[in-house]
């Protein structure tokens, strides 16, 4: 089956055009102009992805991602304005997975919309050769042929950046990861992200594991060289 795909913006040259370009992808498109009608379409019909645009009448996309996310984890796309950073932030410590400033190329919005799905399926374990293969470090489990992530038997909800980020970490207790490693294990080899974007993940994060345990102290900060996981 296609894989499903919500655009959501004010803007309907940009909802026709990104459409028809995802369409001829082999994707199926559906369109939103604004987040209060997106949130009523996508509450009853999840899709694989969604791209939510943050300047919206009605409901913002910071609003949207908000409500989105107490239902969901699906991966998220945020279209934000050139020079605010503050948006940018806003979105990845709400859980967006990536974000992409407007003006943008199309093809460079879909080769960002193919990664985050190809780490979805990394993170679910697809393709390899165990795909049901359990990591277990202490008191973590994580079992990606169900993408479920779980601190002291209590499940944490992980968006898909955010597992990937776990399971990088863990994979080698004790040995430091620079941010260049964890933005290729994150968003693979040929996507850049600035140093802000894992800082942001990595503090969501943590947010995430201190709501089931106060005294989560598991992911380590090494100043100016990276972060690493406690053994």
């Amino acid at each position: 089956m296609a894989q499903t795909i919500a655009l959501v913006d004010d803007d309907r040259n940009i909802l026709t055009s990104v459409s028809i370009a995802l369409e001829a992808e082999g994707y199926d498109v559906r369109t939103y102009t604004d987040g209060d009608e997106a949130l009523r379409g996508l509450s009853g019909r999840p899709v694989d992805l969604a791209v939510l645009d943050i300047k919206m009448p009605r409901m913002d996309g910071l609003e949207l991602l908000q409500r989105l996310r107490q239902t969901s984890q699906m991966p998220v796309i945020f279209l934000t304005s050139k020079d605010d950073e503050t948006d940018e932030l806003t979105g990845l410590r709400m859980g967006a997975d990536d974000y992409i400033k407007k003006p943008f190329s199309q093809r460079l919005l879909i080769e960002r919309i193919k990664a985050l799905l190809r780490r979805g399926e990394l993170a679910q374990g697809k393709g390899t050769v165990d795909p049901g293969q359990t990591l277990i470090r202490g008191e973590l489990m994580l079992d990606g042929s169900r993408h479920l992530c779980t601190w002291k038997g209590r499940e944490v909800d992980l968006t898909v950046t955010e597992f990937l980020l776990v399971k990088a970490l863990a994979q080698r207790p004790g040995h430091v990861k620079n941010r260049d490693q964890l933005m290729d294990a994150a968003y693979g080899e040929h996507i850049y992200v600035d140093d802000r974007t894992i800082d942001s993940h990595i503090k969501r994060l943590r947010k995430k594991f201190k709501a089931v345990d106060t005294d989560f102290a598991q992911i380590e900060t090494l100043y100016g060289v990276g972060y690493k996981y406690r053994e």
